[in-house]
């Protein structure tokens, strides 16, 4: 007579996946959340860089930009909370799209990464926890003060110059140079997520990305550059 398995895993079947499940959890799905994501990220660097642009108006120009910002912190938190969704659906959509790919392998999509590659794709697995650690370091030295020196809330150009004198000031340069490789792949792989035609020499989407990666880092590191060489500084 044979066993009969009993006990709650007996008979148990997978829950199956609806229609939208399969779907993002697809490779096409995941990079579509990727690019999407991938948009509202870039959307705030950008921004973001214009604002910090304003320090070259003097204190009372940043300082009056950095209270506008904490005008409203329901609006403001809220900003904040979709950031973080963003870049917490990018990192899932990242490692899963990764992990399928490591099941899968198949030759023609070996041959074809192969044929695309460029330093800045290859050097995403390391650019991407690199400036997702200076996101973190840059949070707790300019939004909290935690690590910040001499922290004055509000004084938006004081703690700007302060804050980025010395070897600080070259950790910044540095990530701006990580994030240009990462932005770079991260909006050219954005024009063929979408199904643009894209070429690796002389398309639009690689044009685009550069473009806007070289404006974006630029905009930034003038600032810690401004601050080493003395021409932001302290009254």
């Amino acid at each position: 007579m044979s066993a009969v398995a009993s006990g709650p895993a007996a008979g148990r079947r997978p829950v199956p996946q609806t229609r939208l499940q399969r779907m993002l959890t697809s490779s096409i799905g995941l990079k579509i959340s990727m690019a999407l994501t991938g948009v509202i990220l870039s959307g705030f660097v950008l921004v973001h860089m214009l604002g910090n642009l304003q320090i070259y108006q003097g204190a009372e120009a940043i300082d009056a930009y950095g209270k506008l910002l904490r005008k409203e912190p329901a609006i403001l938190w809220l900003f904040r909370f979709v950031l973080l969704g963003a870049v917490g659906v990018h990192i899932w959509a990242y490692l899963a799209l990764q992990r399928k790919n490591q099941q899968a392998r198949p030759v023609g999509y070996q041959a074809r990464h192969y044929k695309e590659s460029s330093f800045a794709s290859r050097s995403m697995t390391i650019t991407g926890p690199l400036v997702l650690a200076f996101i973190i370091f840059h949070i707790l030295h300019f939004t909290t003060g935690t690590v910040h020196p001499d922290f004055h809330e509000g004084a938006v150009y004081h703690n700007v110059v302060l804050g980025l004198k010395g070897f600080v000031g070259v950790i910044y340069i540095a990530a701006m140079i990580m994030l240009a490789f990462h932005l770079w792949h991260g909006v050219w792989s954005l024009f063929q997520t979408l199904g643009a035609p894209e070429e690796r020499y002389g398309s639009l989407g690689r044009r685009f990305a550069t473009i806007f990666s070289i404006l974006v880092t630029v905009g930034f590191a003038t600032v810690p550059l401004a601050v080493l060489a003395g021409f932001l500084k302290l009254p």
